[in-house]
C-alpha cells in the first residue's frame, strides 16, 4: 500500500509590489500588484515580454511603494504568498489587489485556492487582468473576482486573434456581474473593421460595457520583442476611431498608459 503524497499549490511569481494602476477602469487607484509568470501569446507591442517564461527568482518589495525588493525562488507556496500580501496591505492605503502577467488565468488551479484566502485575509476587492482567451480558466475563478478588465487583441496589431474566446471571456465575466472592461491596443496600423468588429461583438454582450482605447507606447530597441516596429496612432486616428466606435457602445475612453507617465513601472 503506497502512502498518498500532497502536492502543495505553488505559483511562479515575477514581483509582488504596491503601485498606482495605471489602465483602465481602475486608473490611478493603489493597488496591490500581484504578477504571474507566463503568457502564451506573443503580442507584438508587449512590454512584458520577461514575463513570457518563468524565471527562477522573483522579487518581493518589503514595504509598500518604496521598490526595496528582495529575491526569492521560484515557485512560490501559497502561504508564503499570502504572508506576503498581509504584509504589503498595510491600512487604508490599497483600494484592491491586482492579478496581472503574464497571462494570470495559467495558475487558475492555483489561484482557485488562494483567492478566497486572500480576500478573507485582506478584505480587499480582487481585479483580474488577463488577456482575455481563456474562457474555461476564467470560470474557475469568476466567483472569487469583482472586476475583469480584459484585453482584445487586434489581430493588425498584437499579431494574435481569439475573437471566440474574448467573447466567451466577456459574457462569463458580464453574466456574473462583475465590473468588467474592455482594453484594445491601437497603433497606426490599426485596422478599422477590425475596431468594428470589436465593437459589435462587445455590444452584442452588453452596449454599456466600458471601452478603453490605449495608444501603445512605443518601445525602445533594447526592449523589443519583434523586429515589427509599431508606432502609436496620430491624433486624428484616435479621434475618428472613437466617434466610430461609439456607434455600437455608449462608453469608449481614450487612456493611455498613465503609469509610465507617473514612472510607476
Amino acid at each position: 500500500m503506497t502512502a498518498k503524497t500532497t502536492v502543495k499549490p505553488t505559483a511562479r511569481l515575477i514581483e509582488v509590489f504596491s503601485a498606482i494602476q495605471g489602465e483602465g477602469l481602475n486608473v490611478g487607484t493603489r493597488q496591490i500588484f500581484i504578477r504571474f509568470a507566463l503568457c502564451d501569446l506573443r503580442c507584438h507591442f508587449c512590454d512584458s515580454a520577461h514575463t513570457w517564461n518563468a524565471p527562477s527568482t522573483c522579487k518581493i518589495e518589503r514595504t509598500p511603494g518604496l521598490r526595496d525588493f528582495e529575491e526569492h525562488s521560484n515557485p512560490i507556496p501559497l502561504p508564503i504568498l499570502l504572508e506576503w500580501v498581509e504584509r504589503q496591505n498595510q491600512p487604508s492605503i490599497h483600494d484592491s489587489i491586482s492579478l496581472t502577467g503574464g497571462e494570470p488565468l495559467l495558475h487558475a488551479p492555483f489561484l482557485e485556492l488562494f483567492l478566497p484566502q486572500v480576500r478573507s485575509l485582506t478584505n480587499l476587492p480582487i481585479y483580474l487582468e488577463t488577456g482575455g482567451h481563456r474562457p474555461e480558466q476564467l470560470a474557475m475563478i469568476l466567483p472569487y473576482l469583482d472586476s475583469v478588465g480584459m484585453d482584445l487583441k487586434l489581430p493588425s496589431v498584437s499579431g494574435e486573434s481569439y475573437w471566440q474566446e474574448h467573447a466567451q471571456c466577456l459574457k462569463l465575466s458580464y453574466d456574473s456581474h462583475l465590473n468588467v472592461f474592455v482594453k484594445i491596443i491601437i497603433s497606426q496600423q490599426t485596422d478599422p473593421t477590425e475596431l468594428e468588429r470589436s465593437a459589435l461583438l462587445v455590444a452584442a454582450v452588453s452596449p454599456d460595457i466600458p471601452v478603453f482605447l490605449q495608444p501603445v507606447t512605443p518601445l525602445p530597441v533594447s526592449e523589443k520583442s519583434t523586429a515589427k516596429t509599431i508606432l502609436a496612432p496620430t491624433p486624428d486616428q484616435v479621434l475618428h476611431w472613437q466617434a466610430f466606435m461609439k456607434r455600437w457602445l455608449k462608453r469608449v475612453l481614450v487612456v493611455p498608459q498613465t503609469h509610465k507617465m507617473l514612472n510607476q513601472l
